[in-house]
Protein backbone atom coordinates (compact mmCIF):
# COMPACT_ATOMS: atom_id res chain seq x y z
CA UNK A 1 0.00 0.00 0.00
CA UNK A 2 1.23 3.29 -0.25
CA UNK A 3 3.52 4.95 2.28
CA UNK A 4 0.88 7.74 3.50
CA UNK A 5 -1.99 5.11 4.93
CA UNK A 6 -2.21 4.76 8.66
CA UNK A 7 0.16 1.48 9.75
CA UNK A 8 -2.85 -0.35 11.13
CA UNK A 9 -4.15 -0.27 7.67
CA UNK A 10 -1.57 -1.30 6.06
CA UNK A 11 -1.13 -3.81 8.64
CA UNK A 12 -4.51 -5.34 8.18
CA UNK A 13 -3.84 -5.50 4.38
CA UNK A 14 -1.11 -7.89 4.75
CA UNK A 15 -2.78 -10.11 6.88
CA UNK A 16 -6.01 -10.28 4.07
CA UNK A 17 -3.26 -10.41 1.45
CA UNK A 18 -1.81 -13.63 3.73
CA UNK A 19 -5.04 -15.61 2.16
CA UNK A 20 -5.57 -17.93 -0.65
CA UNK A 21 -6.54 -15.69 -3.76
CA UNK A 22 -5.91 -12.43 -2.03
CA UNK A 23 -3.59 -9.93 -4.01
CA UNK A 24 -3.10 -6.79 -2.49
CA UNK A 25 -5.38 -4.71 -4.13
CA UNK A 26 -7.88 -7.03 -3.02
CA UNK A 27 -6.76 -6.98 0.05
CA UNK A 28 -6.38 -3.26 0.26
CA UNK A 29 -9.88 -3.12 -0.70
CA UNK A 30 -10.96 -5.45 2.34
CA UNK A 31 -9.20 -3.35 4.80
CA UNK A 32 -11.19 -0.30 3.44
CA UNK A 33 -14.22 -2.20 3.85
CA UNK A 34 -13.40 -3.00 7.02
CA UNK A 35 -12.67 0.89 7.83
CA UNK A 36 -16.20 1.43 6.73
CA UNK A 37 -18.02 -1.05 8.87
CA UNK A 38 -19.53 0.16 12.18
CA UNK A 39 -17.70 -0.84 15.14
CA UNK A 40 -19.85 -3.84 16.67
CA UNK A 41 -19.93 -5.41 12.91
CA UNK A 42 -16.04 -5.33 13.02
CA UNK A 43 -16.44 -6.80 16.61
CA UNK A 44 -18.81 -9.86 15.25
CA UNK A 45 -16.08 -10.58 12.65
CA UNK A 46 -13.51 -10.90 14.76
CA UNK A 47 -15.00 -12.95 17.48
CA UNK A 48 -16.37 -15.27 14.05
CA UNK A 49 -13.02 -15.97 13.44
CA UNK A 50 -11.93 -16.50 16.76
CA UNK A 51 -14.72 -18.72 17.11
CA UNK A 52 -14.15 -21.11 14.29
CA UNK A 53 -10.43 -21.29 15.16
CA UNK A 54 -11.17 -22.42 18.68
CA UNK A 55 -14.26 -24.52 17.92
CA UNK A 56 -13.66 -26.26 14.91
CA UNK A 57 -11.30 -29.65 14.88
CA UNK A 58 -10.93 -32.39 12.86
CA UNK A 59 -13.23 -35.15 13.02
CA UNK A 60 -12.23 -38.03 15.07
CA UNK A 61 -13.29 -40.59 12.16
CA UNK A 62 -13.15 -39.10 8.63
CA UNK A 63 -10.63 -35.66 9.42
CA UNK A 64 -13.27 -33.50 7.67
CA UNK A 65 -13.90 -30.22 10.07
CA UNK A 66 -16.51 -30.53 12.58
CA UNK A 67 -17.19 -28.78 15.74
CA UNK A 68 -18.55 -32.18 17.48
CA UNK A 69 -16.81 -35.27 18.06
CA UNK A 70 -17.66 -36.39 14.68
CA UNK A 71 -19.14 -34.89 12.08
CA UNK A 72 -22.35 -34.95 10.50
CA UNK A 73 -21.47 -37.44 7.59
CA UNK A 74 -19.77 -39.51 10.16
CA UNK A 75 -22.72 -39.48 12.48
CA UNK A 76 -25.53 -40.31 9.82
CA UNK A 77 -26.38 -43.68 10.14
CA UNK A 78 -28.25 -43.25 6.80
CA UNK A 79 -25.07 -43.55 5.00
CA UNK A 80 -23.17 -46.21 3.64
CA UNK A 81 -19.97 -46.85 5.74
CA UNK A 82 -18.50 -49.20 3.90
CA UNK A 83 -17.16 -46.81 0.52
CA UNK A 84 -14.62 -43.95 1.76
CA UNK A 85 -14.32 -41.14 -0.63
CA UNK A 86 -10.67 -40.09 -0.34
CA UNK A 87 -10.28 -36.52 -1.16
CA UNK A 88 -7.91 -33.51 -0.85
CA UNK A 89 -9.81 -30.67 0.90
CA UNK A 90 -12.57 -30.31 3.27
CA UNK A 91 -14.11 -27.82 -0.02
CA UNK A 92 -13.87 -31.37 -1.96
CA UNK A 93 -16.84 -33.12 0.35
CA UNK A 94 -19.30 -29.99 0.01
CA UNK A 95 -18.91 -30.24 -4.07
CA UNK A 96 -19.25 -33.68 -3.92
CA UNK A 97 -22.45 -33.32 -1.11
CA UNK A 98 -23.53 -30.84 -3.91
CA UNK A 99 -24.34 -33.71 -6.22
CA UNK A 100 -27.19 -35.52 -4.13
CA UNK A 101 -25.81 -38.47 -5.20
CA UNK A 102 -22.90 -40.21 -3.42
CA UNK A 103 -23.86 -41.94 -0.20
CA UNK A 104 -20.99 -43.10 1.23
CA UNK A 105 -18.54 -41.33 3.40
CA UNK A 106 -15.04 -39.70 3.19
CA UNK A 107 -11.65 -39.37 4.45
CA UNK A 108 -10.12 -36.36 4.09
CA UNK A 109 -6.02 -36.34 3.42
CA UNK A 110 -5.50 -32.35 3.60
CA UNK A 111 -3.18 -32.10 1.07
CA UNK A 112 -1.33 -34.15 -1.05
CA UNK A 113 2.03 -35.66 -1.56
CA UNK A 114 4.45 -33.07 -3.41
CA UNK A 115 8.42 -33.43 -2.06
CA UNK A 116 9.20 -30.53 -3.98
CA UNK A 117 6.95 -28.57 -1.74
CA UNK A 118 7.99 -30.45 0.90
CA UNK A 119 4.74 -32.47 1.50
CA UNK A 120 5.42 -35.73 2.69
CA UNK A 121 3.38 -38.80 2.92
CA UNK A 122 3.65 -38.47 6.82
CA UNK A 123 2.06 -34.98 6.98
CA UNK A 124 -0.88 -36.06 5.43
CA UNK A 125 -3.71 -38.47 7.29
CA UNK A 126 -3.09 -40.87 5.40
CA UNK A 127 -2.44 -43.05 9.01
CA UNK A 128 -5.79 -42.60 10.01
CA UNK A 129 -7.26 -44.24 6.83
CA UNK A 130 -5.31 -46.70 6.89
CA UNK A 131 -7.03 -47.43 10.41
CA UNK A 132 -10.25 -46.99 9.62
CA UNK A 133 -10.01 -49.95 6.87
CA UNK A 134 -7.91 -52.42 8.88
CA UNK A 135 -10.12 -51.57 11.67
CA UNK A 136 -12.75 -53.43 9.02
CA UNK A 137 -16.25 -53.21 7.71
CA UNK A 138 -14.91 -51.30 4.37
CA UNK A 139 -15.46 -52.35 0.81
CA UNK A 140 -14.13 -49.71 -1.40
CA UNK A 141 -12.18 -46.96 -1.38
CA UNK A 142 -12.80 -44.29 -4.22
CA UNK A 143 -9.49 -42.33 -4.57
CA UNK A 144 -11.34 -38.38 -5.59
CA UNK A 145 -7.88 -36.60 -5.38
CA UNK A 146 -7.79 -33.93 -8.28
CA UNK A 147 -6.24 -35.23 -11.68
CA UNK A 148 -3.14 -33.46 -11.60
CA UNK A 149 0.27 -34.25 -11.01
CA UNK A 150 0.22 -34.46 -7.24
CA UNK A 151 -3.53 -36.02 -7.13
CA UNK A 152 -2.23 -38.78 -9.22
CA UNK A 153 0.69 -39.59 -7.36
CA UNK A 154 -1.13 -39.25 -4.07
CA UNK A 155 -3.63 -41.96 -5.79
CA UNK A 156 -1.79 -44.27 -6.36
CA UNK A 157 0.80 -43.77 -3.22
CA UNK A 158 -2.24 -44.47 -1.27
CA UNK A 159 -4.02 -47.21 -3.48
CA UNK A 160 -0.63 -49.14 -3.01
CA UNK A 161 -1.12 -49.27 1.04
CA UNK A 162 -4.99 -49.94 0.96
CA UNK A 163 -4.90 -52.72 -1.93
CA UNK A 164 -3.29 -55.52 0.37
CA UNK A 165 -5.98 -54.93 3.02
CA UNK A 166 -8.32 -56.72 0.71
CA UNK A 167 -10.40 -53.49 -0.15
CA UNK A 168 -11.52 -51.89 -3.34
CA UNK A 169 -9.78 -49.12 -4.45
CA UNK A 170 -11.14 -47.45 -7.15
CA UNK A 171 -10.20 -43.74 -8.88
CA UNK A 172 -12.70 -41.37 -10.35
CA UNK A 173 -13.22 -41.59 -14.29
CA UNK A 174 -12.75 -37.67 -14.37
CA UNK A 175 -14.93 -35.78 -16.57
CA UNK A 176 -13.26 -32.89 -15.88
CA UNK A 177 -9.70 -31.01 -18.11
CA UNK A 178 -6.20 -32.44 -16.63
CA UNK A 179 -5.29 -29.86 -14.08
CA UNK A 180 -9.14 -29.17 -13.48
CA UNK A 181 -10.10 -28.75 -9.43
CA UNK A 182 -12.67 -30.79 -7.86
CA UNK A 183 -14.28 -27.82 -6.37
CA UNK A 184 -15.06 -25.99 -9.42
CA UNK A 185 -17.27 -28.70 -11.26
CA UNK A 186 -20.70 -28.84 -11.83
CA UNK A 187 -22.50 -31.16 -10.24
CA UNK A 188 -23.41 -33.91 -13.29
CA UNK A 189 -19.45 -33.60 -14.15
CA UNK A 190 -18.94 -34.70 -10.69
CA UNK A 191 -21.59 -37.39 -10.92
CA UNK A 192 -20.45 -39.06 -14.28
CA UNK A 193 -17.17 -39.20 -12.38
CA UNK A 194 -18.12 -40.98 -9.35
CA UNK A 195 -20.55 -43.40 -11.86
CA UNK A 196 -18.13 -44.14 -14.10
CA UNK A 197 -15.02 -44.54 -11.50
CA UNK A 198 -12.51 -46.99 -12.59
CA UNK A 199 -10.82 -50.00 -10.21
CA UNK A 200 -6.85 -49.63 -9.60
Amino acid sequence: MAGHDALPLVVLTEQFAKLPGIGMKTAARLAYHVMSMEAAEVEEFAQALQNAKKTVHYCQCCENLTDQELCPVCEDESRDHQVICVVETPKDIAAFERTGEYKGTYHVLHGLISPLRGVLPDDLKIRSLLRRVQAGGIQEVIMATNPTVEGDATAAYVSQLLKPLGVTVSRLAFGLPVGGMLEYADEVTLYKALENRNII
